[in-house]
């Protein structure tokens, strides 16, 4: 009797585990829902700076997609998520950071978006540690959801603010070619 109900426990959270991803230091799982939305992991990769790894990225989409213009101009719900795996991305490190994102997403025309850029950054208002993690997730008709280990910071609305956001990993310019490259499922 015992070697059974061992064995239904196992079976059971089994079934219950979700299946992820390592990435370098951080585990991703490989789906996730938001707002209803069944999301698929296109792709991930590391953000380093002289080989020492910052942050892993996951970006997540409905349908798989290679192509960074196809994801940037869709209007369907998709996120990325940001896992910090070094103590050395802090507050002040990922304010500058996103900060710089922007004007290299927008070739300096941030004004028209300046009011909602503010409102992201104040949702690193709170001190960075390693293993924090961020959702980033754009929601159809919503706008953009920013969420830290799970807990809910606040919403941008505005395709076009959740378009320059995920430029900042997608675009011509992005914080890295290989979190980039990864996140398309390139490498």
């Amino acid at each position: 009797m015992k070697k059974t109900i061992l064995v239904l426990i196992a079976l059971v959270s089994l079934t219950v585990t979700k299946a992820q991803i390592r990435v370098g230091k951080a585990i991703l799982p490989y789906e996730e829902t938001y707002g209803g939305v069944e999301l698929k992991l296109n792709g991930a990769g590391i953000r380093e700076m002289l080989w020492i790894d910052l942050y892993a990225g996951g970006l997540y989409l409905k349908k798989k997609s290679k192509n960074p213009l196809e994801i940037l101009d869709a209007d369907e719900t998709m996120f990325i998520k940001l896992n910090i795996v070094s103590d050395l991305v802090t507050q002040k490190k990922m304010i500058k950071a996103v900060k710089d994102g922007f004007r290299k997403a927008t070739f300096g025309n941030t004004k028209s978006l300046d009011e909602r850029i503010n409102k992201f950054i104040k949702f690193f208002n709170e001190p960075i540690i390693k293993n924090d993690i961020f959702d980033i997730v754009y929601i159809k008709d919503v706008g953009v959801k920013a969420f830290k280990n799970e807990k809910e910071l606040g919403v941008i609305e505005g395709r076009d603010f959740k378009y320059a956001l995920f430029k900042i990993w997608l675009g011509d310019e992005p914080a890295s070619e290989a979190i980039k490259k990864g996140m398309l499922g390139l490498q």
